[in-house]
C-alpha cells in the first residue's frame, strides 16, 4: 500500500510501492479511483487515473492489484456500450442515472445473465489455446465460439451443456502435469498485448464498403489499414458511419476517442436503429460501442484504443472477420501528450511526445489478415480491419498525427471540406487519396470482375486527373477555348463525379453498391466516352454527341432498383452503341 504525495489533473505521484510493477492497475483514494502506473524509480510510482481526480489529496492510499489493464472477454460483448476502461455505460445509468459517478466498478460482462452452451469437443479431447470448446448464440446475428484459454492445453477432463453464467465452469482441462484447470467462457486480457496468432498473411481480399469511391478507385483490403483524414464538418463520421453498416465484415467495434458529446450521442441513438443489410437485425447485434467523449477523463481516452481493438483481435481469433474504426486518433494522440507533458517528459513536434510515431504503429499493426492459433485438425483464419480517422487542425495534413499515420497506413482517404460543403458524399477527394493494396487485390478483381476493371479504374483515375488540369485553363481562358476532345474530357470526368463516385445515403439503392453493379455502370460511362471520341475524330458535333439520349439514361443508372438493373445496364450500354455508331457513321443519333 503506498501514499500520494502529488496530485497534478490525472496524474498522481505516490510513495510506498514497492510491491507494484510498471504498468499495475491501481486503485487510488477512498473511493477506489483505477489508475495504472506509468513509471516506476524505486518504490514512488507516477500514475494516470482513468476518472476526475477533484478532491484527491497527498496522504490518501494506493492500492496495487498486482495486474494490468485488462478487459473481460466473453458472451455479452456485443450489442453492448463501454466507456474507455469497459465499464458498461448501460448498467452504468441503471445504478446512477445520466451522471457516470466516480469510482463505480461494475463488471463490464453480466454475471446473471445465463447463456446456453452447446459443446464443440469431446471429453478425453487434446485441446490447446485457441480451440473451440463450445459455442453461444451471442445474438441474432452472431455465434460466439468459447475458446481455450492461451497457455492451458491437456485432455478434457469434463464439459457441461445447458445454461450458465460467464463465471460459471463450463469444462476441467487435465494438463500433461496432472494439474486440472477449470474453464469458464470469460477469460481477462492485457489491452496493451496483442493476442497471438500462427501467422500473419498478405491481405488479398477487398474489404467490400458499398462506396464507389472506396471500392473502385481506393480499395481496402481485408486485415489493411486505413486513415481518413478531413477537417470539421467534411464527413468523417459520414463515412466511418456507411463503413459500419456497409462493409461486408462480421463484426464491428466502433470507437468514439475524445469525440463532442453531441456527435458521440447520434452514433449511439442512430446505431441501435440501423438495420444490418445482411441479416436483417438492427447493427448492434453485431457491433461493440466504445464511447469516450471529449469531457471525459483523458486518461481513459488513453485507454480506449487499446481496449477496442483487444476486443476486436478476440472476435478474430474466432475466425471472424472484423473492422475497428476508431474516431479519432487525434484526440488520443492529444491524451498521450497532456499526460506526458505531466510526466515532464521531453517534448517532440508541437508537444506531442517522441514516442507518437511508435505508439501508432503500435495499434495499427495489431489489424492483419492472420491464421488462428488453433489444433492443426482444425484450422480457421480472421481478419482485423484498422480504420482511423485524423482530426488534424484546419485540415493541415502536414501536422504531426496525420503524418505519423500515413507512414503507417497503406490507404488514405483524403476528405475535402468543399466537397462536402457541395454536398458531395462521400466527400473524399479523388486527386490526393491512394491505397497501396491494389497489387495485393488485383488476382480478386481479375478473377471476379475481369480483368477489364481495373483498367477502367486506371481511366477513370487518368480523366479526373486531367480535367483537375484543364480546369486550371477553363478559369484563366474559358471552356470555349478548349479542343472537342478536352471538352469531352471534362464532360467524362464530370459523369464519374456526378454520376459514379457520388452517393445518396437517403436513397436505399444508391447507398450501396456492389462490386458487379460498380464494374458495370463504370463501364458504361467509359464506353461512352471510347465511342463519342471515336465519332468526333469522325467529324461528328459535339452539341450532337452530349444530346444523345443514353447519356442522361447513364445519369440515372445509379437510381434503377437492384432487383432489374442489369438487363437495363446492358439496354442502356446498346443504346450508347447504337446512337454513337450513327453519329460516327454520320447519321442522326
Amino acid at each position: 500500500m503506498g501514499k500520494i504525495i502529488k496530485v497534478s489533473g490525472p496524474l498522481v505521484v505516490a510513495d510506498g510501492l514497492s510491491d507494484a510493477g510498471m504498468a499495475d492497475v491501481v486503485l487510488v483514494g477512498a473511493q477506489k479511483l483505477r489508475g495504472e502506473i506509468l513509471t516506476m524509480t524505486a518504490d514512488r510510482a507516477s500514475i494516470q487515473v482513468y476518472e476526475e481526480t477533484a478532491g484527491l489529496g497527498p496522504g490518501a492510499e494506493v492500492v496495487t492489484t498486482g495486474s494490468p489493464l485488462s478487459v473481460e472477454l466473453g458472451p455479452g460483448l456485443l450489442d453492448n456500450i463501454y466507456d474507455g476502461i469497459q465499464r458498461p455505460l448501460e448498467e452504468i445509468r441503471d445504478i446512477c442515472g445520466d451522471t457516470l459517478a466516480r469510482g463505480i466498478d461494475v463488471p463490464a460482462l453480466n454475471r446473471e445473465r445465463l447463456w446456453d452452451f452447446i459443446p464443440k469437443t469431446e471429453i478425453g479431447a487434446d485441446v490447446s489455446g485457441g480451440d473451440i470448446i463450445g459455442t453461444v448464440q451471442e445474438t441474432s446475428a452472431i455465434e460466439h465460439r468459447v475458446m481455450v484459454p492461451h497457455g492451458v492445453s491437456g485432455t478434457v477432463e469434463s464439459i457441461e451443456s445447458g445454461s450458465f453464467k460467464v463465471t460459471d465452469v463450463i469444462a476441467k482441462i487435465k494438463g500433461s502435469d496432472g494439474k486440472i484447470t477449470d474453464l469458464t467462457m470469460m477469460q481477462k486480457w492485457g489491452v496493451r498485448k496483442g493476442r497471438p496468432y500462427k501467422r500473419k498473411n498478405l491481405p488479398e481480399t477487398p474489404l467490400q464498403s458499398g462506396q464507389r469511391v472506396i471500392d473502385t478507385l481506393f480499395p481496402l483490403a481485408k486485415g489493411g489499414t486505413a486513415a481518413v483524414p478531413g477537417p470539421f464538418g467534411s464527413g468523417k463520421t459520414v463515412v466511418q458511419h456507411a463503413l459500419a453498416k456497409w462493409s461486408d465484415v462480421d463484426v464491428v467495434v466502433y470507437i468514439g476517442c475524445g469525440e463532442r458529446g453531441n456527435e458521440m450521442t447520434d452514433v449511439l441513438m442512430e446505431f441501435p436503429e440501423l438495420t444490418d443489410p445482411k441479416t436483417g437485425e438492427p447493427l448492434m447485434k453485431r457491433t461493440c460501442l466504445i464511447a469516450n467523449t471529449s469531457d471525459m477523463p483523458v486518461a481513459a481516452r488513453e485507454a480506449s484504443i487499446y481496449t477496442g481493438i483487444t476486443i476486436a483481435e478476440y472476435y478474430r481469433d474466432m475466425g471472424y472477420d472484423v473492422a475497428i474504426i476508431a474516431d479519432s486518433t487525434s484526440r488520443w494522440a492529444e491524451a498521450l501528450r497532456e499526460m506526458s507533458g505531466r510526466l515532464e517528459e521531453m517534448p517532440g513536434e508541437e508537444g506531442y511526445p517522441a514516442y507518437l510515431s511508435s505508439r501508432l504503429a503500435q495499434f495499427y499493426e495489431r489489424a492483419g489478415a492472420i491464421e488462428c492459433v488453433c489444433s492443426d485438425a482444425s484450422p480457421r483464419s480472421g481478419s482485423l480491419t484498422a480504420i482511423g480517422a485524423v482530426s488534424p487542425p484546419g485540415g493541415d495534413t502536414s501536422e504531426p498525427v496525420s503524418q505519423a499515420t500515413l507512414r503507417i497506413v497503406k490507404v488514405f482517404w483524403g476528405l475535402d471540406a468543399p466537397l462536402a460543403r457541395a454536398r458531395h458524399f462521400p466527400a473524399i477527394n479523388w486527386l490526393n487519396s491512394y491505397s497501396l493494396y491494389l497489387d495485393n487485390l488485383r488476382s480478386w478483381y481479375d478473377e471476379n470482375l475481369g480483368k477489364q476493371f481495373l483498367d477502367n479504374r486506371a481511366k477513370a483515375v487518368s480523366l479526373l486527373q486531367e480535367e483537375s488540369g484543364l480546369q486550371e485553363i477553363v478559369k484563366l481562358v474559358g471552356q470555349d477555348s478548349l479542343s472537342p476532345e478536352d471538352r469531352l474530357t471534362l464532360e467524362t470526368a464530370k459523369m464519374i463525379r456526378e454520376d459514379y463516385l457520388q452517393q445518396n445515403a437517403f436513397v436505399d439503392v444508391d447507398s450501396f453498391s456492389s462490386y458487379d453493379r460498380q464494374a458495370n455502370m463504370l463501364a458504361m460511362i467509359l464506353q461512352f466516352d471510347r465511342l463519342a471520341r471515336t465519332a468526333l475524330s469522325a467529324g461528328a458535333d459535339m452539341k450532337n454527341i452530349l444530346a444523345v439520349n443514353s447519356k442522361s439514361r447513364i445519369a440515372r443508372a445509379k437510381t434503377i432498383e437492384e432487383d432489374s438493373y442489369k438487363d437495363e445496364y446492358a439496354d442502356i450500354t446498346a443504346s450508347i452503341t447504337a446512337e454513337l455508331k450513327a453519329l460516327a457513321a454520320g447519321g442522326d443519333a
